[in-house]
């Protein structure tokens, strides 16, 4: 079952699996604009039932693993933590919720303080927070008590000692496509990539990518979000050598208007995308990113995921809800044979075959950061082609 140590606007009551999901027993800081699907504006929402207290008087579950989740239930993340949580919920129903109960904890209000609260009632592992600065904040309080946690962050530097991270990270997609471009018989590179931390990171995946791949960096440029700041970095990339393939590390709307930019010089350079552009809305409509690349998880199931979510909760559910209902999933499958009262078999979430969930295969490294299996879509105006789909089983 689901409870509030808040009260989220949760609705709880037993549906039926769907046939899509049955088989399946078993993302954050540096995104933005996490995208929602496409539905009408959400109607009023029903009415919620007042959660059962929780507290210093929450009875102890002898059948049941206590599980925490740790996400913004207001504020000006609550809508995206809000919809992990419903997430949560639903998979909590489709796998009949039989082994895990699961208590909701607003971050929003403190994320210490949240952490505190979920380690003392009993819970023996904690799903979220969705911030990297909250993870930081939970991971020790965690760590004292044995209690492992599993982020939606995809920063990872606050992976490690019992932190792990399921959020899409730059690494993976920007290796994924640059090596499919490499596959395709491109071999020289350029790349811009916005200041700050992402930008940096994404900067540094990308000249490592390049050169594994047997690739060549001719320019890689860094810019502020300005129009200025954009394009001095284009006419720095302009007068470098000639490219085959630009990366451009940003949302799709910014590399939208860069790639404008970019026609100038080089009208047939095919352009590279990041993981943000599957948390973008409108992206069939941005006209000058059609039959660009970007490597990210399968939307596949996801679609099932959103149609399901829009019939229970009245409005679409953000891109990386999804990531709350794995969770659960992988929590799920663990527990029927993890023992109630034990602490949570940690060892099990390193297991190298993996997990299955709504954004396919995944599994975590040693150093708590996850590792998925991604495909690569290219954008067209009828939407996303699957150009290259995930490679089976990891390591292909």
């Amino acid at each position: 079952m689901a409870e509030a140590a808040t009260a989220p606007q949760l609705w709880v009551r037993r549906v039926t699996r769907f046939g899509a999901f049955a088989g399946l027993m078993a993302l954050a800081a540096c995104v933005s604009g996490p995208r929602r699907g496409t539905a009408p504006p959400p109607p009023p929402p029903p009415a919620v039932e007042t959660p059962r207290p929780v507290g210093p008087e929450l009875p102890e579950d002898q059948n049941r693993h206590r599980i925490a989740l740790l996400v913004p239930l207001s504020g000006p993340n609550g809508g995206v933590g809000q919809s992990i949580a419903n997430a949560a919920n639903l998979a909590v129903l489709d796998t009949g919720g039989k082994r895990i109960r699961i208590t909701f904890y607003d971050t929003a209000t403190g994320a210490a303080a949240a952490a505190n609260r979920a380690v003392g009632e009993g819970n023996k592992v904690i799903l979220g927070p969705l911030l990297a600065d909250d993870v930081r904040l939970v991971a020790p309080i965690a760590q004292r008590a044995h209690v492992p946690v599993i982020s939606f962050s995809n920063d990872t530097s606050v992976a490690g000692n019992g932190a792990f991270i399921m959020g899409y990270t730059p690494a993976e997609s920007i290796d994924r496509v640059v090596r499919f471009a490499r596959s395709k018989g491109m071999a020289k590179f350029a790349g811009l990539a916005p200041a700050g931390t992402y930008g940096q990171r994404a900067a540094n995946v990308f000249l490592r990518s390049v050169e594994s791949a047997g690739g060549q960096v001719v320019s890689l440029q860094s810019y502020d979000r300005s129009k200025g700041g954009v394009a001095a970095a284009i006419a720095k990339i302009d007068s470098a050598s000639p490219y085959d393939a630009v990366l451009i590390a940003d949302n799709a709307r910014n590399a939208a208007g860069a790639v404008t930019l970019l026609r100038k010089d080089a009208p047939n350079a095919k352009v590279l995308g990041t993981e943000l552009w599957n948390t973008e809305n409108g992206i069939a409509g941005m006209t000058s990113l059609h039959g660009a690349w970007f490597a990210s998880v399968s939307d596949n199931l996801y679609r099932q995921l959103a149609a399901k979510y829009r019939l229970r909760y009245g409005s679409a559910p953000y891109r990386i809800s999804s990531m709350g209902y794995d969770a659960v999933l992988l929590v799920s499958r663990i527990a029927q044979d993890w023992r109630v009262g034990s602490d949570f078999p940690m060892a099990r979430l390193m297991d190298e075959g993996g997990f299955t969930g709504i954004d396919g295969p995944f599994r975590f490294r040693r150093d708590g950061i996850v590792e998925r299996a991604l495909e690569v879509q290219q954008v067209g105006p009828g939407g996303l082609t699957v150009v290259s789909p995930p490679p089976a089983k990891f390591g292909e």
